[in-house]
């Protein structure tokens, strides 16, 4: 028998799996670590429920009563069912990856799967994977949700990346680099600049800034809109140091 469209909201899989932690019986992980003060070890699991005949038996992929599918795909180490979604299951990240396998590649250095466009194509962070998300401070290795990897080498998850942007933040949580190709942007400051001049009073005035992007330190045009790094062109700058006026630029007359 096929498997039914039976499950949780995580996975659709016909058994539930019985917690080696307290011997209770769920459909999914996730499930039991939202019900319980404590969380279910995926690899110790050993034995499962049958959501049709209510058989418990060893973990594996067709009852051995009913003989109904537990799911379409079945991994004996993450003990993970679900219907087809072209999972893996990755030795070096010791859990189970949607894939298909062929898209993705493993980056030893930043221990996670990522797209094959990726390989040797992004700045690669010991063990990032293993941090958690800086918006949402959730798991990233063994999350259901894909990461995205900003330009930095830090990882978010992708649907914290979406909500991020859509709110105006174009740096990353921890490092303060720009998240993406800001030159557009920076063009546009350029513009808007332009054509706002600052009073007369601050016209002239110079302030030290250090680049969030190419980390320089230098000092530069004071605008209430921005400070442009003159290393990079970046806007994305911090200030440094206090606004120093124009009278104090000028040499006092001899």
């Amino acid at each position: 028998m096929a498997a039914s469209e039976a499950g949780c909201d995580h996975y659709v899989r016909s058994c539930l799996l019985k917690a080696p932690c307290c011997g209770k019986f769920y459909v999914c992980r996730l499930c039991h670590d939202a019900e319980e003060n404590h969380q279910m070890d995926r690899f110790q699991v050993k034995e499962v429920k049958c959501s049709m005949c209510n058989t418990v038996q060893k973990a594996q992929q067709t009852c051995e009563e009913c003989s109904v599918k537990f799911g379409d795909y079945y991994c004996d180490v993450c003990h993970l069912f679900d219907k087809d979604r072209k999972q893996y299951h990755c030795q070096p990240c010791g859990i189970c990856r949607i894939g298909p396998r062929e898209r993705y590649f493993h980056c030893v250095k930043c221990n996670l799967c990522l797209v094959s466009d990726l390989q040797g194509n992004h700045k690669c962070v010991e063990n990032v994977s293993r941090q958690n998300c800086p918006v949402c401070m959730e798991d990233i290795h063994t999350s259901r949700i894909g990461a995205h990897v900003l330009p930095c080498g830090h990882l978010l998850h992708k649907t914290c990346f979406d909500d991020m942007c859509k709110t105006g933040a174009y740096r990353c949580p921890l490092c303060m680099r720009s998240a993406w190709n800001m030159e557009g942007c920076w063009e546009d400051m350029d513009k808007e600049i332009s054509q706002t001049p600052m009073p007369s009073e601050y016209q002239d005035a110079t302030v030290k800034i250090i680049c969030n992007d190419c980390q320089t330190h230098c000092t530069v045009p004071f605008h209430v809109l921005g400070m442009k790094c003159s290393g990079c062109g970046s806007y994305n700058t911090a200030q440094d140091g206090g606004l120093k006026p124009r009278q104090q630029n000028q040499q006092s007359p001899q």
